[in-house]
């Protein structure tokens, strides 16, 4: 017998007895009243062989079901507990057609919600089986709530009530949630899971499917409040019209007694929704041109070995990764930003977060500066008075501001300050800025614009219907003002199908000294400005544009 033929004959055989294996875990466990499991595995860690595209991966697995303390025990020990929460035997990973597992069909972009299917990431055991998604939810916060399990102050099994959770405001479906292609890093019916799936959340007993569904965006409506936009009120440079921007309640002594000696400044009104990303796999990798395969080894393999069901399960597509989630803040009536109507204008500022300058006012870079110009803008817009609606012949305008959790270009705060530390001691110029970067991280920005422009076209801007025909002859959406001078931001928003009028770059008046070294490095790298006339900065004058040295200021 030849060795090709041995070694097919012992290959059979392991799976045959494989199968054994699994069907008997399941009798076992369906005696014990189990969930579904699978061959348990007697080591701690996995070897995920080398395969080509016809091979296949048979890896033994054991499922692991999380359930909560009985009501009124008190476990006396870390083994106890651990028990309790997890009775079975440890998961490392499951693969397709195992025993018991069938996933929740879920169609992406399908236009029924129903027919797409809800996203399921739990691993309680009424939705274990039919889980859909990989990782969890929360983004980076689902370590903190595993921390809590682990702890003891929460139940893995808790059941929130949405019925009071609704949106306030309306983020109506539209062509791009179902357009191939449109949104692939977030859930569009994210908001709407209570009120859509309500059959699914529903327990067995209440005549439902018992899953853990969660929603994996929030809407709602608020006040925000700035110091800087109290200063702005009181150059007369933002009128209160007790609709967008209203006065705010009067500053109160201890004793309870108003003092009317403190101005009490203005708070502006806002809807708001928080978004938790949700990547569908195969999407993700388009967008980025580059194959599904790689991109789920890549996030396996410099993730720690995080996710093995990245590798294992090629039959989920869909991955909520433990990132930082968005914000978007909307100035004005929603509806208008997918509003076809000649009459709007839509002013837009996407951010990436800079914790150092946002909250604690660093002078080092531009951020905080340019996010309350931008906010400021998106004001006017919303009371209709913003410079250039009259030119415009607009009468009525909505102002969105995107902040995303990038810290650092998405490099990470650490790398940030240990940058800056190179900065400063090796002479802070701008010809030196993205060179300090690459050294420090090996790139100069990580923070993937391709994916950005998915929140736009949720919330209607792509489907406005207010820009130029497109190859297929269909009116592109359109953002009129884009405060922003990233040439990343804008190709990625022009490039998803969005039209944008003006661009607008940080007046110099708003510069801090400090951060000059930073937006003239930036606009020799590419980005918009009106500054140089279309010329390039030149070396030498890149090279004059020096920061304060450490020396200047006592620590």
């Amino acid at each position: 017998m030849s060795n090709d033929a041995i070694l097919t004959q012992i290959l059979s055989q392991i799976q045959a007895l494989q199968v054994s294996q699994q069907t008997l875990a399941a009798k076992v466990d369906a005696l014990a009243g189990g969930g579904p499991t699978t061959t348990a595995s007697s080591t701690s860690a996995i070897a995920i062989p080398q395969t080509t595209s016809s091979d296949s991966i048979d890896v033994p697995i054991a499922t692991s079901l999380s359930t909560s303390p009985p009501a009124g025990t008190t476990l006396a020990t870390d083994k106890e507990r651990e028990k309790a929460l997890y009775p079975g035997r440890v998961l490392l990973t499951t693969y397709p057609d195992q025993h018991g597992i069938q996933p929740y069909v879920l169609h992406w972009f399908a236009k029924d919600p129903l027919v797409r299917g809800p996203v399921i990431c739990s691993r309680l055991p009424s939705s274990i089986k039919f889980r859909n998604a990989l990782g969890a939810h929360s983004g980076s916060y689902s370590i903190y709530r595993a921390l809590a399990i682990g702890i003891g102050t929460l139940s893995p099994s808790h059941r929130p009530d949405y019925s009071m959770t609704a949106p306030p405001v309306d983020i109506p479906p539209n062509e791009s949630w179902w357009t191939p292609g449109k949104i692939v890093s977030f859930d569009p019916w994210g908001h709407l899971v209570p009120q859509i799936f309500a059959n699914q959340l529903r327990t067995k007993e209440e005549g439902g499917e018992g899953l853990d569904i969660r929603p994996s965006i929030a809407v709602t409506r608020a006040h925000i409040k700035l110091s800087e936009l109290d200063e702005t009120v009181k150059r007369g440079e933002i009128d209160v019209d007790g609709k967008i921007v209203m006065k705010s309640r009067p500053v109160k002594r201890e004793d309870g007694s108003v003092n009317e000696s403190i101005d009490p400044g203005v708070e502006v009104a806002v809807s708001k929704a928080a978004v938790e990303p949700v990547w569908y796999l195969a999407g993700v990798a388009e967008r980025f041109g580059i194959s599904e395969t790689l991109l789920r080894r890549s996030l396996f393999e410099e993730t720690g070995g995080m996710y093995p069901e990245l590798i294992t399960r090629p039959d989920i597509k869909t991955f909520l990764p433990p990132i930082g989630n968005f914000t978007v803040y909307i100035f004005g009536d929603p509806a208008l930003l997918s509003s076809s109507s000649p009459d709007v204008q839509v002013t837009l500022r996407v951010h990436d977060e800079c914790n150092g300058s946002d909250v604690f006012g660093s002078d080092i870079c531009t951020c905080k500066p340019y996010l309350v110009y931008a906010i400021e803008e998106c004001i006017r817009t919303a009371q209709g008075v913003q410079a250039d609606m009259a030119e415009d012949g607009k009468k009525k305008g909505v102002g969105v501001v995107v902040y995303f959790r990038k810290e650092g270009r998405a490099l990470g705060e650490v790398t940030k300050y240990l940058v800056y530390n190179l900065r400063k001691r090796g002479g802070d110029s701008a010809d030196r800025y993205f060179a300090s970067t690459e050294i420090i991280a090996g790139v100069k920005d990580m923070r993937f614009q391709a994916l950005m422009p998915d929140v736009l076209h949720w919330l209607g801007i792509g489907v406005n219907g207010r820009g130029s025909a497109g190859a297929d002859g269909k009116k592109r959406g359109r953002v009129d003002n884009m405060v922003s001078m990233s040439d990343m931001k804008y190709d990625a928003v022009v490039g998803s199908g969005i039209d944008v009028g003006r661009r607008y770059e940080l007046p110099d008046h708003l510069i801090p000294p400090d951060s000059r070294v930073e937006i003239d490095a930036k606009i020799a790298s590419g980005y918009f400005s009106t500054r140089k006339d279309g010329k390039e900065l030149t070396p030498e004058e890149l090279r004059k544009t020096v920061g304060r040295g450490w020396e200047e200021v006592e620590h």
